[in-house]
């Protein structure tokens, strides 16, 4: 399958400025910008005069799949309620394909997710980095296992206050507990170097965060006050762990800190009223106040809390309140690409990437602007609503 769109004005997420060009794209994937190709006869022309040609964009933390369009409590999987620590649970095993909230999703220009499990866990599962179009999971994946989602604050505390846990002080014990089991399983793993008589006794919650202790996945860290970012911080050292910080709502209160922390930052959801204590802070400057301090900033709709396709909406807000503008792109596309480990394949218009686009009659922020067209891996996205 080839394709070439001809005449649009590219905005690839690398370069701050847009420029006028053709892409080749070839098997899914873009084989060329510029305009000299050699593009067989038969290759689709798509005419992108007149518009504006960006990168799909990337949701870097959300629930979409697992709760979503028209789904109420009876149809929710992003929490498990029985057990605070579960490691064991991947989002995989969860996502609907035909939950109609990835369309559209994609027909909003969101062609990536990074979903999973919410919060209500101590340890809660592996989100899955997934493209927003597809029948089968599976064949949807980008990186199936791309963190492990750790949660502190409120949320642990008001679902599991009569099974153990009732202060901050109890979560990270409960997180740490399993940190350290983790990484005496691992190292007994490795000890035994394949010799069957050796093992340790099989532990699925153990091997699940092997990865993590393995440093191949970061824990994933829903924190949104002040204390919790921090403690999120200070556990990831104590064990040499990755790290990725999720909301992040007082992060403008700990700038200095965040600065030497060093790890990326998914800022939001920030439409809507402060609805808890701990969101008291909640502001849009926050991530133009990161970003300007050199922060790595993601901006996140935490979908379904906000609509996913309002995406570039958030980062216009976001824009209007000091954000530069391409820090505020970038926050959309290649950051959170980065975030979740898979910019090799998405996040910006570049040769060998993933030939996933929106095309729109306006600039990105715009209210008034449309996405005209959105494809994914070369395909056009289309919309398949019922009703």
């Amino acid at each position: 399958m080839e394709m070439v769109i001809r005449g649009g004005k590219i905005f690839d997420a690398v370069h701050r400025e847009p420029y006028s060009a053709d892409i080749w794209v070839k098997d899914g994937k873009i084989a060329q910008i510029g305009g000299d190709f050699a593009a067989s006869a038969g290759a689709e022309v798509v005419d992108a005069s007149g518009l504006n040609v960006y990168p799909g964009m990337v949701e870097a933390h959300g629930h979409i799949g697992l709760d979503g369009w028209a789904i109420g409590y009876e149809g929710q999987d992003y929490n498990e309620y029985n057990d605070p620590v579960t490691p064991q649970l991947r989002a995989i095993d969860g996502i609907n394909p035909f939950d109609y909230s990835l369309r559209d999703a994609a027909l909003g220009g969101v062609t990536t997710i990074c979903t999973g499990p919410g919060s209500s866990n101590v340890i809660g599962g592996t989100f899955a980095a997934i493209k927003t179009v597809g029948t089968c999971v599976d064949d949807m994946c980008v990186k199936p296992e791309a963190a492990m989602k750790v949660a502190f604050g409120e949320n642990p505390k008001r679902c599991y206050k009569d099974k153990g846990i009732s202060s901050r002080m109890s979560t990270a014990a409960k997180l740490r507990e399993m940190l350290f089991k983790a990484r005496e399983y691992v190292a007994k793993v490795d000890a035994a170097n394949g010799d069957p008589a050796k093992m340790p006794a099989f532990d699925l919650r153990l091997h699940a965060l092997a990865p993590v202790i393995r440093r191949e996945i970061p824990l994933k860290a829903h924190a949104h006050q002040a204390n919790d970012i921090l403690t999120a911080v200070r556990i990831a050292k104590e064990f040499d762990v990755k790290l990725t910080l999720e909301h992040v709502t007082e992060g403008a209160l700990i700038v200095d800190e965040l600065v030497r922390a060093n790890v990326p930052l998914a800022i939001g959801p920030t439409f809507g009223q402060p609805s808890k204590y701990e969101l008291q802070h909640k502001s849009w400057k926050t991530p133009g106040i990161l970003s300007k301090a050199g922060c790595h900033v993601s901006i996140i709709t935490d979908s379904p809390v906000t609509e996913q396709a309002h995406l570039r909406f958030c980062a216009a807000m976001a824009v209007d309140s000091g954000m530069d503008p391409f820090e505020a792109f970038k926050a959309i596309t290649i950051h959170p690409a980065e975030h979740i480990g898979i910019a090799g394949r998405v996040g910006s218009i570049e040769v060998g990437k993933d030939a996933d686009f929106a095309l729109m009659d306006g600039d990105l922020f715009s209210l008034s602007t449309h996405v005209v067209a959105a494809y994914i891996g070369g395909v056009r996205v289309k919309d398949t609503k019922q009703n």
